[in-house]
């Protein structure tokens, strides 16, 4: 089929399939050592090098500030899985650095909390 040919619908879709394929180098998965999820802090460690793949690229300039993977990915309009992929290939090259996500705070025993308020009540 000639570009001629080519009906305006079969253009190169760029939310498709394929451009995602071609963005991962058809990877589904992160190549980082560290798990990277939707909270993971990204922060990078200098600005985009020469010859750097246009969506890594941004992710560099985008991670200037922390920013989460879900962030990154909302940015960049990309799905996350394709981010981790992203961002796993900037971990392996040094160009970023992640930042687990600030644990939850422990909660207190529940006996503790009763006891401070039956001691509150008796005041």
């Amino acid at each position: 089929m000639s570009p001629s040919d080519r009906r305006p619908d079969d253009a190169w879709d760029d939310g498709g399939p394929e451009r995602l394929y071609v963005i991962t180098g058809g990877r589904s998965g992160s190549s980082a050592r560290t798990t990277l999820d939707l909270v993971t802090l990204i922060v990078a460690k200098s600005g985009p090098g020469p010859g750097m793949p246009p969506e890594q690229a941004a992710i560099v300039s985008l991670c200037h500030r922390p920013l989460s993977v879900a962030e990154i990915s909302a940015h960049l309009s990309l799905p996350v899985s394709v981010v981790t992929v992203l961002v796993g290939d900037l971990l392996n090259d040094r160009r970023v650095i992640s930042r687990p996500p600030v644990p939850p705070a422990k909660l207190p025993d529940i006996a503790l909390i009763e006891a401070v308020i039956d001691g509150l009540q008796k005041l």
